[in-house]
């Protein structure tokens, strides 16, 4: 029976019994072609005599003569077969690009199979073959085929360079190891490659790790574009809603507030295409780096790996900027609506009270924790053990005057300090006459008089007389109430430099300070101010601004509250 095996589109030369090419083939009554053993083999062991292809019974053994038609083509196949098989053979043995070919061979260069450090030369199988042979080449060392093998060689002994000096950091041979090289450390190529190989897996490792963190960070920045792009949304949406309703008196009004918003989130994009553009340059300048060190691991060649990573210069990775603190955050758009509404006020004040609900709401969500801090407040403050009310006492408190303590002015800090994104707190003012609110940098002047601007590190808004509320800007601004707010709330977005005071109980904006520059924390601030008899007759100061009026009668005793924001 036929020995090898073919592909399915030569079946017509295969033996349906044994699957091979048929060997003596020979032809059934039925018509059927099968190899001589093996039908003979197949009626021996069976009681009648089937064709095993068409099943058909014969009653008498037929008596199989060899089909000499099909026996001719057969050996014309298995001819073509082996001309194939040889001629694959011989192409296999053909030295390809990037393989090493046999320094030996004339014409066509086979593929060498090992290189001779002794001869300098590489060898194919024919022409290996003396080395493994001859008792005087069969001492030569001979390894995996390689290029350049002079470069293998030490250039001054003419030795193959099998150690290497971690002194010099270089490779050298044993020559040089007794003579330029005597007292340094010397180790096989074989330790110091492992040694690097362990180096260049650990930078890879690091590499990786860059790679994806930064990939995180583009994640980051189109999410927080996305944030953005769906506040932008949601704000046009409001202020189509608003401006759709009224007449063409109001349609200049709503272009201005959508070209804000998407100036805004057009700023936020440009942003954050400029942070992934030099995010996905440094992960193409990893990435490369990583190929680099990617083959250097897959590579088994000792001393090329040694000589490739001294140029490599894998200590020093390609330069990249620190990404941690950089994020690409949504817009603010608090007040923008507002804004635009308030200047119909008198048409608009149905839609401008579901505005101002709509963005107190909004800037209650990011409402914080506000206690106040004892070591800021000024001898005469009481402070309620909780740390959420102050009123002014009677009796200056012995406290030692530390660096963070109002001495003069009636003034205490809260504890909590912001340097970044947004917060919110509340402060009762039910029943007083006098009091400032708003927010302090943490540099401000603690220890003489005051003058509350934000040119001196004060955001604040104060009442004065039961009835003058003023803004205290770089020039002071005359607010106009239509009611006391009994609970003001002080919004602060940190980057946009915003900061707003509300009118809680009546959704309404009292006033915001924009365009402000932070650069350092930020602290709520709180002025109780009362002022009796007893005071002035100590000659207490207050501020600069302050005037004095008498308010024996306790009309100002209530105290400032910090209260628990409840969105409504």
């Amino acid at each position: 029976m036929a020995a090898a095996k073919y592909l399915q589109s030569e079946d017509q030369f295969l033996c349906s019994i044994c699957l091979d090419v048929f060997t003596d083939p020979v032809t059934t009554p039925c018509g059927h072609n099968f190899c001589k053993n093996c039908i003979t083999e197949h009626w021996n062991t069976n009681d009648q005599y089937l064709c095993p292809l068409c099943m058909e019974r014969f009653t008498r053994r037929p008596d199989l003569k060899v089909n000499t038609f099909i026996s001719e083509m057969v050996s014309q196949f298995r001819q073509s077969a082996q001309q194939k098989a040889s001629s694959s053979s011989s192409e296999q043995q053909v030295s390809k690009p990037g393989e090493v070919p046999c320094d030996v061979c004339t014409g066509t260069k086979l593929k060498a199979l090992k290189s001779c450090l002794v001869c300098l030369v590489s060898y194919c199988e024919t022409h290996l073959e003396p080395h493994l042979t001859m008792s005087g080449l069969k001492r030569h060392q001979l390894i995996d085929p390689v290029e350049n093998l002079e470069g293998r060689m030490c250039t001054e002994h003419d030795k193959p360079l099998e150690l290497f000096c971690k002194t010099d950091q270089t490779c050298v041979c044993m020559l040089c190891t007794v003579l330029d090289h005597k007292t340094h450390d010397v180790v096989p190529l074989e330790e110091e490659y492992e040694g690097k190989k362990a180096e260049l897996g650990k930078t890879e490792a690091e590499i990786q790790q860059m790679i994806q963190k930064r990939r995180l960070k583009i994640q980051e920045i189109k999410h927080s574009v996305d944030l953005s792009e769906e506040d932008a949304d949601r704000e046009i949406a409001e202020g189509v809603q608003v401006f759709t309703s009224l007449m063409e008196s109001v349609e200049r009004g709503l272009n201005e507030l959508i070209n804000t918003i998407k100036e805004k989130q057009k700023t936020t994009e440009k942003q954050a295409e400029a942070f992934i553009t030099e995010l996905e340059q440094e992960i193409s300048e990893l990435m490369k780096r990583s190929t680099e060190v990617e083959q250097m691991l897959r590579s088994e060649d000792h001393l090329h790996l040694l000589q490739s990573f001294q140029s490599l210069n894998i200590q020093q990775p390609p330069p990249t900027k620190d990404w941690t603190g950089v994020s690409v955050r949504p817009s603010s758009y608090e007040g923008t609506v507002v804004k635009a509404v308030a200047q119909l006020e008198e048409t608009l004040s149905k839609e401008m009270k579901k505005l101002l609900e709509a963005e107190l709401k909004r800037v209650q969500q990011y409402a914080v924790d506000v206690t106040l801090d004892p070591d800021t407040a000024n001898p005469w403050l009481i402070l309620s053990d909780d740390g959420k009310q102050v009123n002014l006492g009677d009796v200056r408190k012995n406290l030692p005057d530390n660096p963070e303590r109002f001495s003069k002015c009636v003034n205490v800090l809260g504890k909590q300090s912001f340097s970044s994104g947004r917060f919110y707190f509340e402060v009762q003012v039910k029943g007083k006459t006098r009091w400032t609110l708003g927010v302090a940098r943490e540099s401000i002047d603690r220890k003489g008089n005051i003058t509350l601007s934000p040119h001196n590190g004060y955001w604040t808004i104060w009442l004065r007389n039961g009835n003058e509320y003023k803004a205290l800007d770089d020039t002071s601004v005359l607010l106009s109430l239509k009611s006391p707010p009994q609970k003001v709330g002080v919004f602060v977005d940190y980057e946009e430099g915003l900061v707003s005071f509300y009118d809680v109980d009546a959704a309404a904006l009292i006033y915001s300070f924009t365009g402000c520059s932070f650069t350092e924390k930020l602290f709520p601030f709180f002025c109780p101010f009362t002022v009796c008899s007893f005071i002035k007759k100590v000659h207490l100061f207050l501020s600069d601004d302050d005037d004095y009026d008498d308010d024996a009668g306790g009309k100002n005793s209530a105290p400032l509250i910090i209260s628990p924001v409840r969105v409504n």
